[in-house]
């Protein structure tokens, strides 16, 4: 058993967005915290965020922001959107030395570029506030005891605590330490648990076709992710990415958890891929009549000119071919008045859902974030406090939030943990 070696009064465990902040905001409020982390590090996932440039938040207002997080999530995150909005997360970081800027999509910046200044904030102000953060702390067990929490240790410490902070993260890049421990605690503690699985990651392909892609960027699009029963899963207006395994990009990976989700089900059930295929409108600006209208006048123009002069689309050369081959045509860039009345339907068809079929996703290693977690039923969304389980708090990523990329699930982790940290003040 475990040697019981010192006690707290607040014990946090995971020193990533969420659990920073939340001690920074616990002490604070004049409690004694404790934030452990098994890392030698604080704050890993945030330093890679971004591409080490970190987008900490987004542009957007509490309620549209929350309702990115689908019905539930934007119900569960109503009240802490309200008590810490996008605008009061720039705000603190302007306060802790680093201003932010906007950049496209909705999305926020520190003004420097760097991640580093986000985590260096963030692990300043929890200990200037009073916070005491152990590194290379690897958690073992959690278990409920009288009064409070016992925290069993690698290496056979114990710490007990009255009040016990869950914000370990998901399994999502594990290199940053993020390898799942918390479901197995909240499992062990009978807690439910909605099956984890990757999100926000790019999707796989078995088409050669689309690998020979690669590289190519398709921006202004819509992409809809469609089951092989017809059925729209979700879609997003944002870029997509052509990569030498499928498609990338947040048009892609925003839509990517139906896509893990669906694939496990198929898996289950001996189902053979592709299992969707991501519909790409490559012209979201224009209707498809009047897309065939402009067709029809092009093919009418002196001169024949090609499909290409006639679209006011500036799409890739190798992207325009592919097009043209789901036509039934042979690749390339036919003349405008060589398309009779049914190649133009299936043009117009085409640009409208450009068809790349999906078999999967490239899994946790590249996912951003996971989606599953702590079924938010069992906790009390205006404190995080854990349903049943006195003294027990969740908060970030382990929770069974998931927003899209820009941001969001960053500011899904500041809010939770702003909301935890405060009530542990009271």
């Amino acid at each position: 058993m475990a040697r019981l070696e010192s006690s707290a009064e607040v014990v946090i465990v995971g020193a990533g967005a969420a659990g920073l902040w939340c001690a920074e905001r616990a002490a604070r409020g004049g409690r004694s915290v404790l934030l452990l982390e098994k890392t030698p590090r604080t704050g890993t996932k945030v330093l890679a965020s971004g591409g080490t440039h970190c987008n900490l938040t987004t542009t957007l207002e509490a309620k549209p922001a929350g309702e990115l997080f689908g019905p539930e999530g934007a119900r569960f995150l109503a009240t802490g959107l309200r008590v810490l909005p996008p605008s009061a997360v720039r705000e603190r970081f302007e306060q802790w030395g680093v201003p932010t800027v906007e950049a496209p999509l909705e999305k926020i910046f520190p003004a420097s570029g760097r991640a580093r200044d986000v985590r260096d904030a963030l692990e300043s102000a929890a200990r200037k506030a009073g916070a005491r953060i152990e590194l290379d702390s690897a958690v073992r067990h959690v278990l409920p005891r009288a009064g409070g929490w016992r925290v069993e240790l690698a290496g056979g410490r114990a710490i007990e605590c009255a009040r016990l902070v869950l914000a370990a993260g998901g399994q999502s890049y594990a290199k940053s330490g993020t390898t799942g421990d918390g479901y197995a605690w909240l499992r062990q503690l009978e807690l439910p648990v909605v099956e984890p699985v990757p999100a926000l990651v790019p999707l796989t392909s078995p088409e050669a076709w689309v690998h020979g892609l690669t590289g190519i960027a398709l921006r202004d699009v819509e992409a809809r992710l469609v089951g092989l029963d017809g059925r729209v899963h979700g879609r997003r207006r944002r870029p997509v990415l052509f990569t030498h395994r499928g498609v990338s990009g947040p048009g892609a990976m925003d839509l990517s958890i139906h896509v893990a989700r669906g694939q496990a089900r198929s898996i289950a059930r001996g189902e053979r891929p592709p299992w969707f295929v991501l519909e790409v409108d490559l012209a979201p600006e224009l209707t498809r009549e009047q897309l065939r209208a402009l067709l029809i006048e092009g093919a009418a123009r002196p001169g024949l000119p090609l499909l290409s002069r006639v679209l006011p689309l500036e799409l890739p050369r190798r992207v325009l071919e592919r097009v043209v081959a789901q036509t039934g045509l042979p690749p390339g860039d036919p003349r405008a008045n060589s398309l009779d009345k049914e190649r133009r339907h299936q043009l117009v068809e085409a640009l409208k859902a450009f068809a790349i079929p999906i078999d999967g996703t490239t899994g946790y290693d590249h996912a951003e974030v996971t989606a599953g977690g702590l079924a938010l039923t069992h906790v009390d969304p205006g404190s995080m406090r854990v349903r049943g389980r006195e003294g027990l708090y969740v908060c970030g990523e382990l929770l069974d939030l998931q927003g899209p990329i820009g941001g969001l699930n960053f500011q899904s982790a500041f809010a939770t943990a702003e909301l935890a940290g405060a009530d542990l003040a009271r």
